[in-house]
């Protein structure tokens, strides 16, 4: 079998006195979502800044394709394909749809001129090959939905190479229809052979989508589970409290 994506062995960070992780495994493969939930105070911020390059480890490894690497900055990471759409998306709203998509890493030609009708193509062509057609993608990005404006991110990172993607709580924010939407595109970048790290405290949204379960608890890791070895109940249970809870109805059933 191939080495992982991306993996962290015995990964911890600490703050001075705080310990934020504490041991952690965790391996992404190519074309698998790997969920990691946990509660507030979990742990999951941390994790996502070590994966996404803001922090380094204070201890463990974390390794790209089976080698031992050190990420100085976002920069790195984006370098080895490891892209992240936080929670607020970072997202400039009255400007177009299609400069998103393009912020930064715009088309340009002769005398540094944008290359707009290329851009709105390949915006219009991205998104339609992740189900959304848009009616015009010159509209402000403010004005279209929160489940289109996480679709719009999600697919910038793939046009731009993302191998691994990492997604902090996209389904948070958002109402029913617009949490599916966002679940159904999280399948999508899984179907083109991206790993995709779903961050959220949802059990029943990691449930729909998830290959891997990985459970976070004041910082340390409380269980890494494949689709085939735990039930949506049981992982609602540990998210809630599981052993704990259980002995806690026992004692008051008594």
């Amino acid at each position: 079998m191939s080495a992982p994506i991306i993996e962290l062995r015995g990964v911890g960070k600490a703050y001075g006195a705080f310990r934020a992780l504490t041991d952690i495994d965790l391996a992404v493969d190519a074309g698998a979502v790997t969920c990691v939930l946990g509660d507030n105070g979990a742990g999951k911020s941390t994790l996502i800044k070590i994966l996404a390059g803001l922090h380094p480890p204070t201890e463990g490894e974390v390794l790209v394709d089976g080698e031992t690497v050190t990420f100085g900055s976002p920069r790195d990471a984006l370098d080895h394909g490891i892209a992240t759409v936080y929670q607020d998306l970072a997202v400039v709203g009255d400007m177009p749809v299609w400069r998103n998509f393009f912020l930064g890493q715009e088309l340009t030609g002769r005398f540094g001129l944008m290359r707009e009708t290329e851009m709105r193509e390949i915006t219009v062509e991205r998104l339609h090959r992740m189900g959304v057609d848009l009616p015009d993608v010159g509209v402000p990005i403010a004005s279209l939905s929160g489940g289109q404006r996480q679709v719009v991110s999600i697919a910038r990172a793939m046009y731009f190479g993302a191998r691994v993607l990492i997604l902090d709580e996209p389904t948070a924010a958002l109402g029913v229809k617009q949490s599916g939407m966002v679940l159904k595109f999280i399948s999508a970048a899984r179907d083109e052979g991206i790993g995709v790290i779903f961050i959220t405290h949802n059990p029943h949204h990691a449930y729909l989508v998830g290959d891997r379960f990985v459970l976070l608890n004041l910082g340390r890791q409380k269980m890494d589970a494949t689709r085939d070895e735990v039930t949506l109940d049981e992982l609602t249970l540990e998210m809630a409290g599981g052993g704990e809870l259980s002995s806690l109805a026992h004692e008051l059933d008594r």
